[in-house]
C-alpha cells in the first residue's frame, strides 16, 4: 500500500462464506480494538468493505439506532461507541486532493478508530500505523480478507485476533 511505508510485522487471512460472516470479522475487530487505530480497507467494489465496517461499528458498541452506510458522498460519517468511529470512503476522493482541507488528517489521528474504505488513495506517508485488509471477490458470497499490521498497536491487535478467533483465522504465507 502506497500510504503506508514501513514494513508489516504480522499477517493473517481471513476466508468468509458468507456477508455475516465479514460482519463478524469486524465486530471481532471492534471487540478487540483497545487504543485509536486506523483500519486500511482496500477492494474492488462491492468486495465486503462496507460490512466489514458494520460489523466493526458492532463490535464498538455503536448503538443499534445507528445504521452504518457507506459515506460515498458525504465522505465522513461518524459514530459514537466505546471509541468513536469514523468511517472515510475516498473512492471519489480526486488525486492531489488536499486531505487537511478536508478535515482528514485529523480524523485520521482522532481518539478513536477510522476505518478508510479506498485507502490504497491516500498519498504516501498518509499514515504511519494501520491495520490494512485487502478485500478479495471470490464465488458468490465468499471473500478472502487479508490482513497486514503496520505499527505495534496493529501488530498487538491482530496477535489478539489470532488468539480469539477459534481457528477461523489462517496465518498467511510468509
Amino acid at each position: 500500500m502506497a500510504a503506508l511505508r514501513s514494513t508489516t510485522s504480522a499477517r493473517l487471512t481471513f476466508d468468509s462464506r458468507s456477508e455475516e460472516e465479514t460482519r463478524r470479522a469486524g465486530e471481532c475487530c471492534g471487540r478487540s480494538v483497545r487504543t485509536p487505530m486506523v483500519f486500511s480497507l482496500i477492494g474492488d467494489l462491492g468486495s465486503g468493505k462496507t460490512m466489514f465496517v458494520q460489523g466493526l461499528a458492532r463490535g464498538l458498541g455503536v448503538p443499534e439506532g445507528f445504521y452504518v452506510t457507506s459515506p460515498s458522498f458525504t465522505l465522513v460519517n461518524e459514530y459514537p461507541g466505546r471509541l468513536p468511529l469514523t468511517h472515510i470512503d475516498l473512492y471519489r476522493l480526486e488525486a492531489g486532493t488536499d486531505l487537511d482541507d478536508l478535515g482528514l488528517v485529523d480524523a485520521l489521528k482522532s481518539d478513536g478508530v477510522a476505518a478508510v474504505e479506498w485507502a490504497d488513495k491516500l498519498p504516501p506517508g498518509a499514515l504511519s500505523e494501520a491495520l490494512e485488509i485487502r478485500f478479495e471477490i471470490g464465488d458468490g458470497d465468499r471473500r478472502t480478507l487479508r490482513f497486514s499490521a503496520y505499527g505495534q498497536e496493529a501488530s498487538s491487535l491482530l496477535k489478539s485476533l489470532n488468539l480469539s478467533a477459534g481457528g477461523r483465522w489462517i496465518p498467511a504465507p510468509a
